[in-house]
């Protein structure tokens, strides 16, 4: 049990402004970096291979301060924390494009994935704080802020990309995300992190101190993240390839593959809250597992292009929730360490999905490759349903 900290409800509001601010920002930021990649890869003169170990750097700093920022968060508070991984995130997006080898670029990689790393853990952790206090289930609108972020970032990447060079394009993404950072941080540090009513159960505590069974749970939950990340990962990077190979669809239309999935799964996250007041968590899971599965099979073995397409927007509509759900009660477990848990497998999943599906596309077919895609989401469904009653 602990003491309420009572906000306003404009204070409450504020919050969530700016909370959704930094969520949109790193959306941005990343997007910003990721378009810029083919051009750095040139300028650095690595090849396909060096670039891909590089490119772990990002994953690896990720990993690596997940769990040391859940601690952080215990020790400093999740605004303070969000906010010095923002301004580290906005310093360390600019330092790709001064690097001229694969092995320079990766060591910069690691400082970058780890601010953007421990900035996932940190708002994620303050947004499980905010949706107790208001007591609605708002947390895919944070996640559906990130998509639009991303969204916007890419597509502004590709504007400037033949005007701007990387270094002055990614030095522009610092001075914007310093500058959005200085103001959406001033309310951030103003407003102290609501905490639960004492009629619901101590929910910061590190997971050790829970028992095995919060334990248990919170590793359940992130094996759902890990599930709905799997399909992201593999979507993002094999979607284009399946349409433009197997389909025989043009560069341009495959390429709108994975636009297809994205917009769905920002759609489906934007109308998370109504849907999850109307269904609550383990209907929302079960049937967005479901809706995934479904989808993903139709998208996989579908013989034209368009039912494909409409197979990934279907699979994007029914994964949008999933992670942000798996995270929030995470969170409401054990706190900032259970955000990290969460978020922690939930990117080994998303790690995992090209790789494996690479692999399996060897060994079998690229369709073929993709089930596997249908086959975790119809296991998360599985195991929402089957932790329904303890989850609950």
């Amino acid at each position: 049990m602990r003491t309420r900290i009572t906000l306003p409800d404009d204070s409450l509001t504020r919050l969530r402004i700016a909370l959704t601010v930094f969520f949109a920002l790193d959306g941005f930021v990343f997007a910003g970096w990721v378009v810029r990649i083919p051009a750095i890869k040139e300028q650095t003169g690595a090849s396909a291979s060096a670039l891909g170990l590089a490119l772990l750097g990002v994953s690896a700093g990720a990993v690596i301060t997940m769990m040391l920022t859940g601690r952080l968060c215990r020790r400093y508070g999740t605004h303070r924390v969000t906010v010095v991984c923002a301004v580290l995130l906005s310093l360390s997006v600019a330092l790709p494009p001064l690097t001229h080898s694969a092995v320079a670029l990766g060591t910069v990689l690691l400082i970058f994935g780890a601010a953007y790393g421990s900035i996932n853990v940190a708002f994620n952790s303050a947004a499980v704080d905010l949706v107790g206090a208001l007591r609605r289930p708002i947390m895919p609108s944070f996640h559906a802020a990130f998509s639009l972020g991303g969204m916007l970032g890419a597509g502004l990447g590709g504007l400037v990309a033949g005007a701007l060079s990387p270094t002055r394009h990614l030095f522009g993404l610092t001075v914007i995300g310093l500058l959005v950072t200085a103001v959406a941080g001033r309310t951030l540090l103003r407003i102290p992190a609501p905490t639960p009513s004492q009629d619901v159960p101590q929910q910061t505590s590190a997971p050790r101190r829970q028992g095995t069974r919060t334990r248990g749970l919170v590793i359940t939950f992130g094996l759902i993240a890990l599930c709905t990340a799997y399909g992201e990962g593999a979507l993002a990077d094999w979607s284009a390839l399946h349409l433009e190979h197997d389909l025989e669809a043009t560069p341009g239309v495959a390429a709108v593959g994975y636009s297809c999935f994205a917009l769905a799964m920002t759609i489906g996250r934007l109308t998370g809250t109504r849907l999850l007041e109307r269904l609550g968590q383990t209907r929302t899971l079960v049937g967005g597992g479901t809706t995934a599965a479904l989808g993903m099979l139709l998208g996989a073995l579908a013989p034209s292009v368009w039912a494909a397409l409409l197979g990934f927007m279907i699979t994007g509509l029914g994964l949008a929730n999933l992670f942000p759900v798996a995270v929030e009660r995470a969170g409401r477990l054990a706190g900032p360490d259970g955000v990290a848990i969460a978020s922690t497998l939930g990117y080994g999943g998303m790690l995992l999905g090209p790789p494996a599906i690479g692999f399996m596309a060897d060994w079998f077919s690229l369709p073929a490759a993709l089930t596997s895609v249908a086959a975790l989401a119809a296991t998360a469904a599985v195991i929402a349903l089957l932790t329904r009653r303890a989850a609950g």
